[in-house]
């Protein structure tokens, strides 16, 4: 083992360090590790993933703030389970570790903690050291560089950090652990019970002197100046552009926590308006409208309150309910042309008959509507009530990129059944389960992940008024101090409730107010430094809405702690849909959110799944069928709504709705023609059926873009190019250097014209021939039915648009070719496309493929493995193929084999043979959609062998040893063996 490692970081050091094309194990090369979300990297990513494989770690760094820790709370958990010891070393230089983060450090049974005292600041410390022993490797990974434990410097900032690993042995590894024990071993690195008084007390004299340097400044007269932030002067001027063009109406969609009412504000303030209109669906919002518009209007301009409580009517801008406004007794006070400028908030509620009463009712110069969430699933047209002009868009993804939102932490846990049973259940309400081993369980967690600030200032979300009250009882029986608040409470009363979240009402203060349903939007309260979810996520559009009641930025908040418990229900797959504001349902999206989030995600939040809330999703993401028409028609009734017309194929993409191919794979519908007959009123074209049959070939086989051969030779056929296999020849050869041979020619022949295909595929595509050989010549030409079929502009027009899609999906999936091949590293194949992209003269189904298949004339065999079989499956081949690193694994072979059988001496030989082996892996059969593997490239067999007979049989088998020419990558490698 120890030999093997040392090839291998040899190989790492020659990649990183001689020649960057050189293969190695990704994981055991030297790295450099910055923040950059945009390409996958942060130091956050970097430290969880070597803390969560580490048998024991050292860490030395001068800072460390709770920021910093709390990202870091789910896996510390996990580690302290697992009993993997840690040491930390910190230091008091500059006093700016924070006492808390210390304390929470402390708490885990697992580490020691030690402060190395610097002398009075005589004596700096700046070391920013993370060491990780892995006993089974026998190596130290070490980074070393920039990042302390806070926030940003594992999030966002501008850091460098060096990753290397050394076998135990090796001089620097030998180094760094003497240095470290040097330090840890000094007299000045005292315990944590030695220090902490002491150096908790200099701490907050040290914040107190500060805030009082803050406060003891005269006050400037720009610290008064209200600013715009980016998004509100982009939209200020789109709404200039849209007042020259006589454009009447303007939609604003903005994320929760953006300041879209600060953005009106200062919209308006440049329109100049005589009389403005401000409508909301409460009053306490109305309130919190004026007040905004105050600051950034002054106090120039009065501005009333109509509602149940006040009725000024003469006020230049008026801020009313839209319950009052309704009323005819009310809004007929107004002539219809009073107001100069209507600003309406929650715009998404529109379509109710109190907002339509208003709009028949007042005609000003501009209507402006306001939303973060225009989406509705009533089927109203939000964006035809404004005329399809949206002034700007900016969701929550675009929102943390440009710092308007106070970072969150994200932790998905197991709800308190799965946590205790691990068993199956469908989410019950709180009142049916054990509540003091339940409530318990919440309060272990809300103090665990804890919040940013002095004190917690949270909000519950639960299902049912009942669930609320009878939470909130058990928990101020624990003593907290909570409230449950729901719409059958008054106004007086929820704000009486926000008042003691948020401010110093000493002992009548909130811990908690505890909700189902009225805190979802509308209303501000920025103090907001933990939300809890106890209810299961039914649509993407409530989460974000309840996510965004702590995103609002508030002075001493550093971050919002979400923490939802989530149970074993179906659609717990939307939650990583929502978090990354994904709309396409694509599976494989879907689980690279669950593995990469914190990659990927901008800014300093991060995103947390525990354990078995990651198996969980997955389980559910397998199972779930993101084909059905349902969600098809939400997502093409909300594009069509949001365009004003028949989204094209590349609309779903540039609008970032539904991915066309799960159209595609709809048995019903079958291609997008097939959606628009059935379900488009608009939409009157019609084919005939082989022109249908065509259509749907394009859609089901070659619009995905894996293999840009077919789509070639169809876009020459439409340009008119009568020799379409030497165009092909032409356009692999010179535009994307790949080969052309005679393999290659019957292929694609055998593919267009309906003879590659085996079992049903043969009879479902049987109309479908493109290419045709002329019977006097031989040449290959466009087929009499393709030539009848483009008599029609409609079928030309759709294939065109089919093909040009495919060329798309192409360039941005499927380009990046592998060693030679027509394969994408990690893109995902069927057994038919591995047959196709091979060149091999018909498919075979997978019954024939059995595993592996060797096809004699491309020299060219893949082997298929289920990395996880069924629990049923038949013991005479139930395989145990298994990865032994990210780089080596054991396959077996089919039954009824020995050393000597061909097909396993063609493997053991295959480099000798000029064979490709080529390895495809899926993690379970359980997906039945999709039946694709991931290709993880070409692979090499040892020579070792063991013959073995196959569990419960008395069949043999043989397992070969693969070397993999390229180590799987880390994150696809845990998904799967995991």
């Amino acid at each position: 083992m120890e030999k093997k490692l040392i090839n291998q970081l040899e190989f790492g050091i020659r990649t990183s360090f001689i020649n960057r094309e050189i293969t190695s194990d990704p994981f055991l090369r030297p790295q450099l590790i910055s923040n950059d979300y945009k390409q996958g990297k942060k130091m956050l990513t970097a430290l969880t993933e070597e803390l969560s494989k580490c048998d024991e770690f050292y860490i030395s760094v001068a800072f460390i703030s709770m920021g910093g820790i709390t990202p870091l709370l789910l896996v510390l958990k996990e580690l302290e389970q697992r009993g993997v010891k840690g040491k930390i070393l910190t230091t008091d230089y500059l006093t700016f570790s924070d006492p808390k983060a210390l304390e929470k450090l402390n708490a885990f049974k697992n580490l020691e903690i030690k402060m190395y005292l610097s002398n009075n600041d005589k004596e700096g410390f700046h070391t920013k050291g993370y060491i990780f022993k892995n006993q089974e490797q026998n190596a130290l990974r070490i980074i070393i560089g920039s990042s302390n434990i806070t926030l940003n410097a594992l999030t966002i900032n501008k850091e460098w950090n060096t990753k290397i690993v050394s076998n135990n042995h090796g001089e620097y590894a030998v180094t760094i652990l003497d240095e470290f024990h040097k330090l840890w071993n000094s007299s000045q690195a005292k315990p944590f019970d030695e220090f902490f008084d002491d150096y908790e007390k200099k701490y907050w004299m040290v914040q107190d002197q500060k805030a009082l340097v803050r406060t003891s400044k005269l006050p400037r007269l720009d610290n008064y100046k209200l600013e715009p932030n980016t998004m509100q002067v982009q939209f200020t001027q789109s709404i200039q552009k849209l007042v020259q063009e006589n454009e009447r109406k303007a939609l604003l969609i903005s994320a929760t926590g953006t300041g879209k009412t600060f953005a009106s504000a200062f919209a308006i303030r440049d329109l100049n308006p005589k009389r403005m209109l401000f409508l909301v669906h409460r009053e306490q919002i109305a309130r919190q409208a004026r007040e905004s518009y105050q600051r950034v209007f002054g106090d120039h301009i009065g501005m009333g309150l109509i509602s149940g409580s006040s009725k000024d009517t003469q006020s230049p801008f008026i801020f009313s309910t839209m319950q009052m406004m309704a009323k005819r007794e009310i809004h007929s006070m107004f002539h219809p042309n009073e107001f100069d400028v209507i600003v309406i908030d929650e715009v998404h509620r529109a379509g109710s008959t109190s907002y339509q009463t208003i709009m028949d009712y007042f005609k000003p110069r501009f209507y402006l509507g306001m939303t973060a969430s225009p989406e509705r699933m009533d089927g109203f047209d939000i964006y035809q009530m404004f005329d399809h002009n949206i002034a700007h868009e900016i969701r929550l993804q675009e929102a943390l990129e440009e710092d308007l939102l106070c970072p969150f932490h994200y932790f998905g846990i197991t709800e308190f059944q799965e946590a205790e049973a691990q068993i199956n259940y469908e989410f019950r309400d709180f009142l049916d389960l054990d509540q003091d081993k339940r409530v318990q369980y919440i309060i272990d967690k809300l103090e665990y992940f804890g919040f940013s600030g002095d004190r917690v200032k949270g909000l519950i979300f639960c299902s049912t008024k009942e669930d609320a009250t009878a939470l909130s009882d058990q928990l101020n029986k624990k003593g907290y101090q909570t409230l449950a608040l729901t719409g059958n409470d008054s106004q007086e009363d929820r704000l009486d409730a926000i008042e003691r979240l948020t401010g110093d009402a000493g002992e009548n203060h909130l811990d908690y107010i505890i909700t189902v349903d009225i805190f979802n939007e509308g209303v501000d309260i920025p103090e907001i430094n933990q939300v809890v979810m106890l209810r299961p996520t039914q649509s993407p559009i409530i989460f974000v809405q309840q996510l965004g009641r702590g995103l609002r930025k508030y002075q001493d908040k550093e971050y919002v702690v979400i923490i939802d418990f989530i149970g074993n229900y179906n659609n717990n797959y939307l939650i990583p849909m929502a978090l990354f504001g994904d709309r396409s349902y694509n599976k494989d999206n879907v689980r690279r959110f669950i593995r990469e989030g914190n990659k990927v995600i901008p800014g300093s939040s991060s995103i947390h799944f525990d354990e078995i809330t990651k198996k969980r999703i997955y389980e559910t993401i397998d199972s779930a069928n993101f084909s059905e028409s349902k969600i098809i028609k939400q997502a093409y009734q909300q594009l069509k709504f949001k365009l004003g017309r028949i989204p094209t194929l590349m609309d779903f993409e540039e609008h970032g709705s539904i991915d066309v191919l799960r159209i595609f794979e709809n048995k019903t519908y079958r291609s997008y023609y097939g959606f628009l007959i059935k379900c488009e009123t608009e939409y009157h074209e019609r084919l005939d059926s082989v022109q249908i049959n065509m259509l749907e070939f394009i859609s089901q086989k070659l619009a995905s873009g894996k293999r840009i051969h077919e789509l070639i030779v169809l876009k020459s056929i439409l340009e008119g190019i009568s020799d379409p296999m030497h165009f092909l020849e032409d356009q692999l050869v010179s535009k994307y250097s790949l080969p052309y041979t005679n393999n290659t020619e019957r292929n694609v022949m055998n593919y267009l014209s309906g003879e590659f295909f085996a079992g049903t595929g043969k009879d479902t595509f049987k109309q479908s021939i493109f290419l045709q050989k002329n019977s006097i010549t031989g040449r290959i030409e466009i087929s009499d039915q393709m030539e009848t079929a483009l008599k029609s502009d409609e079928f030309r027009r759709l294939a065109q648009e089919l093909i040009d899609y495919g060329f798309f999906r192409n360039q941005m999936e499927y380009s990046n070719y592998y060693k030679n091949t027509p394969l994408n590293l990690y893109a995902k194949y069927t057994y038919e496309d591995v047959c196709r992209i091979l060149e091999w003269e018909k498919a075979e189904v997978a019954q024939n493929i059995g595993g592996y298949k060797f096809d004699r004339e491309t020299k060219t065999f893949p082997v298929f493995i289920n990395y996880l079989k069924e629990n049923d499956i038949a013991d005479s081949i139930n395989y145990e193929d298994r990865f032994l690193s990210t780089d080596s694994l054991i396959a077996l072979s089919k039954s009824r084999r020995t050393i000597d059988s061909n097909d396993v001496k063609t493997l053991l030989t295959a480099d000798q043979l000029g064979v490709r082996v080529e390895l495809f892996v899926r993690k379970n059969k359980d997906d039945k959609a999709s039946k694709e593997f991931y290709y993880l490239g070409r692979i090499h067999a040892t020579g070792q062998t063991e013959s073995i007979i196959m569990p419960n049989t008395n069949q043999n088998a043989v397992e070969i040893y693969y070397q993999l020419g390229t180590p799987v990558r880390e994150d696809l490698y845990e998904y799967i063996v995991n």
